[in-house]
């Protein structure tokens, strides 16, 4: 499927990114109250990021990924767990209709036309089924993220951070499909390797996209700011927006 976000060049360095909190999943589920064994649909599953904990939880995973080479590195990831993968959209999954508890956009509802994703997450959902959409976010107020982004900000006048900072509570509210959204928030450190903090920031299709031609030289003056870290401690928000289907 054609997608205006490309990431087959971007995967190895996706793959690398930090992981969801546990506690913030494990929050999630209990509050949306699915048992074990409950089909999940994961849409804009990348690499498995979320979808593996998910299965790993007992949940039944059908993962919707519609970049092949992500799609790739997402089987390996998940082999021999309860995911099936599919090649398909949000706006368009392809998956049977009322069919699943929870849906879930792991870093994908930013990326996706999200008034007609809700409304294919409403078809694919059970009634009084679940969606969450869910992101990583770097605590941008630590000191050495700080100097990462102000170096950002300095090649890149009016750098902006694109919809995954954005609070989606108003565009599922205007949907008229769901409750009230709900709210998780967990801080939680990653220990990660510079070399994988800097393969973060390759996989960071927005830093890219605006950075052009300059986007190998701020990778690399990102690596002398962090040259005599081998391994950094850094602070995320595992931020969750949940709300069930009326």
């Amino acid at each position: 499927m054609q997608v205006e976000w490309v990431y087959s060049e971007l995967a190895a360095f996706y793959d690398k990114r930090a992981d969801y909190s546990p506690l913030a999943l494990d929050r999630l589920l209990a509050a949306v109250g699915i048992s074990m064994g409950s089909r999940v649909a994961d849409i804009g599953a990348g690499t498995a990021k979320l979808a593996l904990p998910i299965a790993q939880r007992g949940y039944v995973v059908d993962a919707v990924e519609p970049n092949d080479q992500m799609r790739h590195f997402g089987i390996r990831n998940t082999g021999g767990q309860t995911v099936t993968w599919h090649d398909g959209t949000g706006e368009s999954t392809g998956l049977p209709s009322a069919t699943f508890r929870l849906a879930t956009f792991g870093s994908s509802f930013n990326v996706v036309d999200q008034s007609k994703s809700l409304k294919e997450v409403s078809r694919i959902l059970m009634p009084r089924g679940w969606m969450a959409c869910m992101w990583n976010h770097r605590d941008l107020d630590e000191p050495l993220q700080a100097a990462v982004e102000s170096l950002i900000h300095a090649e890149i006048p009016g750098y902006q951070y694109g919809d995954r900072r954005k609070d989606p509570t108003g565009t599922i509210g205007r949907s008229g499909l769901f409750s009230p959204t709900q709210f998780i928030e967990v801080r939680f450190i990653a220990s990660v390797p510079k070399a994988d903090y800097l393969d973060g920031y390759r996989s960071h299709a927005t830093l890219q996209r605006q950075a052009g031609p300059k986007f190998a030289d701020i990778i690399g003056r990102m690596a002398d700011v962090l040259k005599y870290t081998a391994v950094l401690e850094v602070p995320y928000f595992t931020r969750i927006w949940y709300a069930r289907l009326l």
